[in-house]
């Protein structure tokens, strides 16, 4: 049974500048009825026209997420939706008199004040979430976002700026309204010092300051106050995706990871989403053409295909197999491993050639799974090319490696292979391999 829709007890306020147009403004959040969904008024326009915060009305995302109808715009709302989304809320209008939301302090929490003190009221209808079935996938740009099915919403996401002072960050947390309140919202917008006189000549920011954004520099922080979190960065990142992927329509059931995503990627994939939304029952299958098992295939299942044994089995888990054209599979690295007794034991790293050696299995795992007699045949390794290591492997380390097929011919086979931990490519190679009967 699906929890019931939500809207807020009363009417309430939250009044300040707009971070681009510099612009004062005030938002009154009222409450609405079941199905309504969420709209923004502009009344300060001739009619008070309404704008719906749904996919279909997003008119542009440079600097962040603006909703439009017939002209009239409501600038900025990626931290209001993001409240109203992590409290749960379904039903909501948005009284606005001004083009642009206020920015507060940069973050959500300003919203989810105001929306609390109103008094969050159940209603008595069903939400009607959309549920995530199979594995999704988004790549463009350097940007990734996937979908896993998930009873309930949970986004993990990682950021890497190249900047000594961001660094990489990564964080993932299930959301729900305690959640959202406690660690995400509180997380403010930011900038790097650089951008900002760039972005002050394209006729933004006019309304920004050390009080609404943190601002990074080559290092430091400008702001005097202290970061609310070590990883604020990474969970303001979380709390735009969350308002973004509002526009969806409906509350959205699935673990999206995400990996360097904007608001640009965010609005794109939701378009996706909302088109399987219209054309399906409330559920949505694969976004990409690919076959991924219902189950992932375990290590007793590899070992009916590999001839490989302990100490050289290098796969401990296959996560998705497109045909003869792509897998992904997973090694667990751990302190046990016998090669650490020698290899630097004082800082245990994995041998590269052990890491292209996974590689390998799991492109051989592809090709075997892919004919007739795989217990018959077996696949030699016969060539490495344009090998790369990126980082060190630990013990702790899960590395997950994505091997696409570049040809497959007779009995031999070239491949691109990647290993990535926590998001990041640690090792890259092509590989040549040849197949033959056991």
């Amino acid at each position: 049974m699906k929890p019931n829709q939500r809207t807020i007890g009363g009417s309430t306020t939250v009044s300040g500048v707009g971070l681009h147009t510099g612009l004062r403004s005030t938002l009154t959040f009222e409450p609405a009825p079941e199905d309504n969904g969420v709209v923004f008024v502009r009344e300060d326009l001739p009619g008070s026209p309404i704008i719906p915060a749904d996919i279909a009305h997003v008119v542009d995302t440079a600097r962040g997420t603006t909703l439009g109808i017939n002209g009239a715009r409501v600038m900025t709302v990626e931290h209001v939706l993001a409240a109203v989304a992590g409290l749960g809320i379904d039903n909501l209008r948005i009284r606005v008199n001004d083009m642009e939301a206020p920015v507060g302090d940069g973050s959500a929490l300003p919203f989810v004040k105001a929306l609390r003190s109103a008094g969050i009221v159940e209603q008595s209808r069903e939400k009607r979430p959309l549920e995530i079935k199979e594995t999704m996938s988004f790549e463009r740009d350097g940007v990734n976002i996937v979908l896993l099915p998930y009873d309930g919403f949970k986004v993990s996401f990682l950021i890497d700026y190249h900047h000594k002072v961001l660094g990489t960050q990564y964080a993932s947390f299930e959301i729900n309204d305690v959640i959202f309140a406690k660690e995400i919202a509180p997380a403010r917008t930011f900038t790097f010092v650089y951008e900002v006189e760039m972005l002050q000549k394209a006729g933004l920011i006019k309304g920004g300051s050390l009080e609404n954004a943190v601002v990074v520099g080559d290092d430091g922080v400008l702001n005097n106050d202290p970061l609310r979190f070590s990883n604020e960065f990474v969970r303001h990142k979380i709390a735009d995706l969350i308002g973004d992927f509002f526009l969806i329509g409906v509350p959205l059931y699935a673990h999206v990871i995400a990996a360097k995503s904007g608001h640009a990627a965010n609005v794109e994939i939701v378009r996706h989403l909302r088109k399987r939304l219209e054309s399906n029952d409330g559920s949505i299958g694969a976004l990409k053409t690919r076959t991924v098992p219902k189950t992932p295939v375990f290590v007793e299942d590899i070992l009916k295909i590999m001839p490989h044994r302990y100490p050289f089995l290098l796969v401990d888990r296959i996560l998705e197999i497109e045909g003869r054209k792509r897998i992904v599979g997973i090694k667990n690295v751990t302190i046990n491993e016998p090669y650490f007794q020698g290899h630097f034991p004082g800082l245990p790293v994995m041998p590269g050639v052990l890491i292209i050696e996974a590689m390998a299995q799991v492109g051989g795992l592809l090709l075997l799974s892919s004919v007739g007699d795989a217990e018959g045949k077996m696949m030699f390794f016969t060539g490495i090319d344009h090998a790369r290591f990126r980082k060190p492997v630990r013990p702790g380390d899960q590395i997950r490696f994505e091997v696409e097929v570049l040809r497959f011919g007779g009995a031999t086979a070239r491949m691109a292979a990647k290993g990535f931990v926590d998001g990041r490519l640690i090792a890259e190679a092509e590989l040549m391999c040849s197949m033959t009967s056991r």
